[in-house]
């Protein structure tokens, strides 16, 4: 049978059919569109062409594959994710009559052990942990910013009190990685969430340090009226994730990963989840789409 787009339709309604998930689905036929587009500049052109040999020398490729996006090769995440695509391809190509393709490459998984990523529940138990005094307040808006927001660790300690623009709804990270600015937005509840701590906590922290907090506005400071570092954000998530009772070592881009897949779970498209996280690549978005299916 010739490879081209019909075969790649034929692929995707067969993933719909079978019930895989959306991001599943997606991915799948990205891989595969760029599988077949490597098999034509092989001159392969059909699949009864395809051998045991073609599919090793696919994966030599994407070992060694430039990122089309940013420096570098591709992340041991992309190259699993093609993998696996094509197992599911060589399934429907197996499953529908069309070919036998057997895929038996074992891909490697990714250095540094595997995300963490909270279920929503997970989240809610620890919002529910934060205590009603000050620092709680405190809590409850870091998280809103982490995980409400997506930033990164460095990212929200910079933030300024003028960075938060309430009425519009929106958060301003003018310190983003690379040094790109973005406005990222927040729905109503946390918009009366980070106001609340904005208005009384943060108000009852400077006035109980005697600070005016005139070295540097920072947004969230601690019982000094100084801005606080990472280190203290991170503590005070950890500690959350403990009186929460959760069995996962957390931190704060533990929230980041966890709003991420949240949103591609819901539906978000992959480009806007790659801007509401500032990335400057679709791949490093991607890695998203896989944890999805393992929550």
């Amino acid at each position: 049978m010739e490879i081209n787009g019909v075969l790649e339709q034929s692929f995707k309604k067969w993933l719909q059919t079978l019930g895989y998930a959306e991001s599943t689905v997606y991915n799948s036929v990205i891989y595969i569109k760029g599988f077949f587009q490597w098999l034509e500049q092989q001159n392969i052109t059909h699949l009864n062409q395809i051998t045991k040999p073609t599919i090793k020398n696919y994966h030599n490729h994407l070992q060694t594959r430039k990122n089309k996006r940013q420096s570098g090769s591709l992340s041991q995440n992309s190259i699993t994710g093609n993998i696996n695509a094509l197992k599911r391809f060589g399934r429907y190509l197996d499953g529908t009559g069309k070919a036998s393709l057997e895929i038996d490459i074992q891909p490697n998984r990714a250095t540094g052990g595997t995300k963490a990523i909270l279920t929503k529940q997970e989240v809610q138990k620890l919002y529910k942990a934060c205590g009603s005094d000050c620092l709680g307040i405190r809590d409850r808006a870091m998280l809103d910013i982490y995980y409400g927001c997506g930033l990164r660790r460095s990212e929200g300690i910079n933030l300024d009190l003028s960075d938060i623009l309430l009425k519009e709804k929106l958060v301003h990270v003018r310190q983003g990685k690379g040094y790109k600015e973005r406005y990222v937005p927040i729905t109503e509840t946390l918009k009366e969430s980070l106001a609340n701590y904005i208005n009384t906590a943060r108000k009852e922290l400077l006035a109980g340090s005697g600070s005016n907090n005139s070295n540097g506005n920072g947004f969230f400071i601690g019982i000094t009226g100084k801005r606080i570092g990472g280190a203290t954000a991170i503590t005070r998530v950890q500690q959350l994730a403990k009186a929460a009772n959760l069995d996962k070592a957390i931190g704060l881009h533990t929230l980041r990963h966890s709003i991420a897949t949240h949103l591609w779970q819901s539906g978000m498209g992959l480009e806007d989840v790659s801007r509401f996280l500032g990335h400057s690549s679709l791949e490093s978005t991607q890695i998203y789409t896989h944890l999805a299916n393992e929550i």
